[in-house]
């Protein structure tokens, strides 16, 4: 893990979260994923993207750096001790890693975390996400897909057990009537570093989404879910032949 301190301008820096300890799906960052660690496919959108001077994996094992170095990442530091636990969120991890770079190299001007679990990931909505934060006055771009069915009509459980409407004003409403919804997909945020920094939140500050086509996200939280996006995978790359 040589460094080279050469302060050069550092325009689009990507920050890849990959902890160790994963409980539900052990060594989930590096587990072979159709052919290659998982985390390989994050790091090769990014290269391929060529729009950072920096692909840096955030990491508190020197397994998953390894593995990260090996298919072209940098891992210029470990994560401490106090950022890895279960019940760290995402964003004072990124913030970690920029603060790092900059004492290394120089401070980015725009920032993209990008998850390490992202198999689906495609360097074009990278760099549509990129081409908003750059082009324009906002804070972030991240990546959203609509909800496969209308929010609307969720069903809950009543005390007593029984099925009920969360919103049963619209239980005769037609479905082409009701406005669509749409939920973070898990794979990239694009911003300008200052946002970032400034802990500016996500969802509540001037964001854009990237829109993505539901074949294309699939959480990896538990083996059941790991299972799918093995077979969505694979039905994509049978799609593309």
């Amino acid at each position: 893990m040589t460094i080279d301190s050469t302060n050069i301008e550092i325009k689009n820096l990507c920050v890849i979260p990959a902890r160790g300890g994963s409980k539900r799906i052990p060594g989930k960052n590096i587990k072979d994923f159709c052919g290659k660690p998982i985390i390989a496919y994050s790091i090769e959108a990014a290269i391929k993207s060529a729009l950072f001077e920096h692909i840096v994996v955030s990491t508190d094992s020197e397994e998953i750096a390894e593995v990260a170095i090996k298919h072209g990442a940098e891992v210029p530091f470990l994560r401490p001790k106090e950022l890895s636990d279960d019940f760290t969120p995402t964003r004072p991890v990124v913030n970690h890693a920029i603060s790092e770079v900059t004492k290394i190299y120089n401070r980015p001007y725009f920032v993209c975390c990008l998850y390490s679990t992202a198999p689906f990931i495609r360097t074009e909505d990278l760099v549509k996400g990129y081409n908003y934060v750059f082009n324009n006055d906002i804070d972030f771009a991240f990546s959203v897909t609509s909800y496969a069915f209308p929010i609307q009509r969720a069903l809950k459980l009543s005390d007593e057990g029984y099925v009920v409407m969360f919103q049963p004003e619209h239980l005769l409403t037609r479905s082409q009537d009701l406005e669509e919804a749409y939920h973070d997909a898990g794979q990239f945020y694009w911003g300008k570093t200052s946002s970032f920094m400034d802990n500016r939140l996500t969802y509540e500050s001037k964001s854009v989404p990237i829109i993505l086509p539901r074949r294309l996200v699939q959480d990896l939280d538990t083996m059941e879910d790991w299972e799918r996006a093995i077979y969505m995978y694979k039905a994509m790359k049978a799609c593309e032949l």
